[in-house]
């Protein structure tokens, strides 16, 4: 028997004023897929049209080799096994949370299991009592999320459903995020304009610039190349996959990561277990020798690759720790100071509170 593609194909166009989108991109079929990019790029409408809420998209679409649009097919919205969550959660406010994600599952006619397995994972059996007014930010995403998983779909689309939400709701929920991210068998779209989400949940990354793909790939591989937009903004950082050697008592993780031993502050993680780490450009200081004598756990060697002058003195420092990319910005008067060159052994020194997992 012939498996099913483990692709998304997406060609859609859709024309709405002065705007155009253009999109034409594959995608696997399986794993998270962030759609990244600047407000009003499309990403919304992209996912929308996908959904099948934008009747005037043209194109073709197909999910795992089923056709969901073409010349001859358009199936619409409520054909189509997609699971949605938007900015703001929409539950059914004269309904119960029990209430609320059984309407939907039993809408679906998803499998009996389906609806008490993401009522486990997603930790929300002491809210299924509650009203969604009573609810927080957090948890009613939290309650959304589970709704639309509980459909069985085919495909997830979530479009930036943390963006509503302030710092600690957020922090509460991206860790859900991430258990949906390892545990969903289905494809996901999720659509942000936050790096931080990126660097935490995308497997895949599509950049979007004025309604058009810009670039499309593996997700540490398009984070960490230095020539991208992302590398040059305020927050420019490279993203690692880590694993977890141990945690002391204080909450100081051991990371084993190619660049070197990294160490970090974070939650509790088992031995062996596999995470991310971003190291922002801005928390790297510079050494020619390396020091033991400060508070600086992070000591990294690495290899001078390039100097990317920037405004205000500011200057990047692209590096090679092992084959490993590291960024470093500091000031003009630094570069000047130790006589920064290409082709330079450096030490990369970074506060281990200043790492973000």
């Amino acid at each position: 028997m012939t498996e099913p593609a483990a692709t998304l194909d997406i060609t859609l166009q859709l024309a709405r004023g002065a705007f155009r989108l253009d999109v034409d991109v594959q995608l696997p079929a399986r794993g998270t897929s962030v759609v990244f990019g600047p407000s009003g790029c499309g990403k919304s409408t992209l996912l929308r049209a996908i959904a099948g809420l934008e009747p005037n998209t043209s194109g073709v679409l197909r999910i795992a080799g089923d056709c969901w649009q073409d010349v001859n097919t358009c199936l619409p919205a409520h054909r189509r096994a997609v699971g949605m969550v938007f900015q703001h959660s929409a539950l059914l406010p004269h309904l119960s949370v029990h209430d609320n994600l059984r309407y939907g599952w039993s809408r679906a006619g998803a499998p009996a299991g389906v609806l008490d397995d993401w009522i486990e994972r997603l930790e929300l059996a002491p809210l299924l009592a509650r009203q969604p007014e009573s609810l927080s930010g957090g948890e009613r995403q939290r309650v959304a999320l589970a709704r639309a998983l509980a459909c069985a779909p085919r495909l997830l689309l979530l479009d930036e459903p943390l963006s509503a939400l302030d710092a600690p709701r957020r922090a509460e929920v991206l860790p859900f995020l991430e258990t949906v991210r390892r545990e969903a068998t289905l494809p996901i779209l999720y659509v942000t304009h936050a790096i931080d989400e990126v660097a935490r949940l995308a497997d895949h990354l599509v950049l979007m610039e004025q309604g058009k793909v810009l670039l499309s790939g593996p997700a540490l591989d398009l984070l960490n190349r230095p020539e991208l937009p992302l590398a040059l903004r305020d927050d420019a950082g490279v993203v690692l996959e880590a694993h977890v050697v141990e945690r002391d008592p204080h909450g100081l993780l051991t990371l084993r990561t190619t660049a070197g031993i990294l160490y970090a502050q974070g939650p509790e993680h088992g031995p062996g277990t596999t995470m991310r780490v971003r190291i922002l450009a801005r928390d790297v200081s510079l050494a020619l020798q390396r020091h033991d004598d400060s508070s600086l756990l992070n000591l990294l060697q690495a290899t001078l690759m390039e100097l990317h002058g920037l405004p205000g003195g500011q200057v990047q420092v692209r590096m090679d720790a092992g084959g490993t990319p590291l960024l470093a910005r500091i000031s003009q008067r630094s570069v000047e100071r130790l006589r920064l060159q290409p082709g330079m052994s450096l030490w990369a020194q970074i506060k281990a509170i200043a790492l973000l997992v």
